[in-house]
């Protein structure tokens, strides 16, 4: 059962990095991404992650719906909410913004709890600096 789960997870995770069929076609480029490195200092890094290690652009955007919410959706869900993405991001809290897409967001579980602590962070407060 358990390699079951890997083996899913594994699949979900490479099944949103497949490019050819984003924007119907249309090759997509990184989004261009501006911080607020007074109010959060660790957001570039995040930006990084973000884009790179993390693969979360492949499935976010600032300001659209993709596949997950918006950047702009969890930011704004997550400070009336006054709760922590850190905290989701190395499984600790239930999903708030679209729980129907948790199952496929579990699946990166495996890429954000390897990430430390600080990374975790640097992702939150980078989404935050998007969300403004």
């Amino acid at each position: 059962m358990k390699t079951i789960a890997i083996l899913a997870a594994a699949a979900i995770i490479f099944s949103c990095n497949k490019k050819e069929n984003q924007d119907f076609g249309k090759p997509s480029e990184p989004e261009k991404t501006t911080v607020n490195s007074a109010e959060f200092p660790l957001a570039e890094k995040g930006a990084e992650l973000f884009q790179g290690t993390g693969k979360c652009a492949t499935c976010h955007k600032t300001d659209v719906k993709v596949i997950g919410p918006s950047l702009q959706e969890i930011a704004q869900k997550y400070t009336e909410k006054k709760a922590s993405i850190a905290h989701f991001l190395n499984g600790e809290s239930d999903p708030i913004v679209d729980p129907t897409q948790f199952e496929v967001m579990k699946a990166n579980f495996v890429i954000t709890k390897a990430m430390s602590a600080e990374d975790r962070q640097a992702l939150e407060q980078y989404i935050y600096s998007q969300g403004k």
